[in-house]
C-alpha cells in the first residue's frame, strides 16, 4: 500500500507538471523565464509567462514528485514513513478539493488513504526501523 501511494503521488506530480508544460503550453514561455523577464513581474497581475511558470515548474507538481520518491525510498529501505506526511497530504488535498472541485484531487485522496492504511499496517506488524538505523545497516 505504501509503495502504491508513493507511485500515485509521483504520477500526480509528474502529470500536473508535464501537462502544464505540454497540454497547457506553459513551456512556450520558457524563454521569458530564463532571461529575467519575471524578476520584476507583479504577482498581483501576473503576466502570461509568470502564470505559466507558477502553473508548471513552480507548482506543487515537482515537490509532489519528491514526496512520492521519498515515500518509495523509505519503503525500499523498510522504513515506515511518518504519518504526518499522509495527514498533511490529505489535508492539503481536501482544501484543494473545496477550492477547485473539478480537478483530479481524488487521485491524491486515494494515495492518502493507501499511505495511512499502509503506515498503520506496518506499525501493527512489528517494530519500525528508524532512518538512522537503516543508514547504519
Amino acid at each position: 500500500m505504501i509503495k502504491s501511494a508513493g507511485w500515485l503521488i509521483i504520477f500526480f506530480g509528474a502529470a500536473h507538471t508535464l501537462g502544464a508544460l505540454t497540454v497547457k503550453q506553459a513551456a512556450l514561455h520558457a524563454g521569458s523565464w530564463f532571461t529575467g523577464a519575471l524578476w520584476y513581474d507583479d504577482l498581483a497581475s501576473m503576466s502570461p509567462a509568470n502564470s505559466a511558470y507558477w502553473f508548471s515548474l513552480a507548482s506543487f507538481g515537482p515537490p509532489l514528485i519528491v514526496v512520492g520518491a521519498t515515500v518509495l525510498w523509505m519503503h525500499s529501505k523498510r522504513i515506515t514513513p511518518p504519518s504526518f506526511i499522509a495527514w498533511a497530504l490529505g489535508a492539503w488535498t481536501l482544501v484543494g478539493a473545496v477550492v477547485l472541485l473539478r480537478t483530479p484531487w481524488p487521485i491524491l485522496l486515494v494515495a492518502t488513504v493507501l499511505l495511512l492504511t499502509g503506515i498503520q499496517r506496518a506499525r501493527r506488524e512489528g517494530p519500525v526501523e528508524s532512518a538512522a538505523t537503516a543508514q547504519a545497516g
